[in-house]
């Protein structure tokens, strides 16, 4: 399976009527467990029989049946989440009962296919794990990395002259580290190194 992950390229939301109970789901991104909980109290409908809710951020996850039987909301919306391949994600399923009831398998079904339609349907946007660089440059050697800083995918944090050249940091995809390295080397005769900070 791909280790590439997603994140909503803008809140999302989707309403699924079953057997006359009607699912709303609502989706959005979470940096911080705190932030995914903010948006479970925003979301959530008091007038609707159950909000129920999860969310993936990196190994963090949580889910919350609401009321539901146990395993039947929040671990499906959870399962929608990872099957989707999504990351900072928070969903919340709002249901109205509408008077017919689903049973165990029903539930989950509903719950679980209501969130992963919601988040099939939306606009996503890959995740990009970064590093933070750190290096010293000759001034021989500068304009060519700034050209290459493009190519790289890197965005220039800092610059400070030195005596005999520049400190730069950077912020670039982390599959690009080695590639800075071999450019570096070859720029320098192996004598600028590059220090990952985080």
């Amino acid at each position: 399976m791909s280790s590439v992950r997603f994140a909503l390229a803008a809140p999302t939301s989707l309403r699924q009527e079953i057997r006359k109970s009607i699912f709303v789901a609502n989706a959005a991104n979470a940096r911080s467990a705190a932030a995914a909980l903010d948006f479970v109290a925003a979301t959530g409908d008091t007038s609707a029989t159950h909000n129920c809710w999860a969310y993936r951020i990196g190994q963090q996850y949580r889910f919350n049946d609401d009321g539901e039987p146990a395993g039947t909301a929040g671990r499906p919306i959870l399962q929608a989440i990872d099957a989707q391949r999504m990351d900072a994600t928070v969903v919340v399923v709002t249901r109205w009962y509408g008077g017919i009831k689903l049973g165990a398998g029903g539930l989950a079904r509903a719950y679980g296919g209501c969130a992963a339609e919601c988040l099939r349907l939306a606009a996503k946007a890959e995740l990009v794990e970064l590093a933070t660089v750190e290096f010293t440059l000759p001034f021989a050697a500068l304009l060519l990395l700034h050209a290459r800083l493009a190519d790289l995918r890197a965005e220039k944090l800092a610059e400070t002259f030195v005596a005999n050249g520049a400190l730069l940091r950077l912020a670039l995809p982390t599959e690009q580290v080695a590639v800075l390295r071999r450019l570096l080397a070859d720029a320098t005769r192996g004598r600028s190194v590059v220090k990952v900070l985080d």
